[in-house]
């Protein structure tokens, strides 16, 4: 398993084209071999392509436009492979709240999955709180309504680890109910204050999630790439933190 760098954790550095350049050359500097592009600037695919190998990085995974998804499935798959990444994901239900039950009956999304998969590619759902948290009427989460409604062919997750805890739910027995369907995952920590505030930390810096378990089991369950996350760096420099939890993973022998 290959640890890579989320970055939406560097979204406020790669705000410009210039920025988003240099912000990857620093990724690079770290150590990292990949990153997951989310949260950044809008850029066209060979300029990605271009610079991912200008500083020796790939791209395995996007948080990419849900209605680019719906409305221009081709230009979206072949932007992916120009610069290729083989997991096209979103970040979250569109509109949740509308319905879950017209976000399973999409007929664009059905289309567009099947366009993604023929062309030899993945479509990703992240995950939040919320798809623990909410219950359908059956009494169970939409995390397993979706594991259901979507066929493994259809659909991958990337699970959050510090969603799925904040969500209520035990991170081991999810990786183990999904595995097979977890190529590409998020690595992101969780600190509980002494006043009881779940806090995102970087990777080894939490005390509520334990990644020397976590590894193995998602490891086991078929990952390839585990990317680390940090939404919020509560003052602390968001570079830093990658460094940080990158030294943590190395030193448990990921790389």
């Amino acid at each position: 398993m290959k640890i890579g760098a989320q970055l939406y954790t560097l979204r406020d550095f790669c705000k410009t084209t210039e920025d988003f350049a240099e912000t990857l050359k620093k990724v690079a500097d770290m150590g990292y071999t990949t990153v997951q592009v989310s949260g950044t600037c809008a850029y066209e695919a060979g300029w990605l392509r271009d610079q991912l190998k200008a500083n020796g990085l790939t791209c395995e995974i996007t948080h990419f436009s849900y209605d680019r998804i719906l409305n221009e499935p081709d230009a979206v798959i072949e932007e992916h492979k120009t610069f290729g990444c083989s997991h096209i994901g979103i970040g979250s239900m569109p509109n949740w709240t509308n319905g879950y039950a017209a976000f399973v009956a999409e007929p664009r999304l059905r289309a567009a999955i099947q366009k993604i998969r023929s062309a030899g590619l993945m479509f990703m759902y992240h995950n939040h709180a919320f798809e623990y948290e909410t219950k359908l009427e059956d009494g169970r989460c939409l995390m397993e309504h979706l594991s259901e409604d979507f066929s493994p062919e259809e659909m991958g997750f990337t699970l959050d680890t510090y969603w799925v805890k904040y969500g209520g739910a035990e991170v081991i027995p999810e990786i183990e109910r999904l595995s097979g369907r977890v190529p590409v995952v998020h690595f992101k920590d969780m600190l509980v204050t002494e006043d009881g505030e779940r806090r995102m930390s970087w990777v080894g810096g939490g005390n509520a999630l334990d990644f020397e378990k976590i590894i193995p089991a998602f490891e086991k369950a078929g990952t390839k790439f585990a990317y680390i996350e940090q939404d919020n760096c509560y003052g602390e420099s968001p570079f830093d933190c990658l460094k940080k939890s990158r030294d943590y993973l190395t030193s448990l022998g990921l790389d």
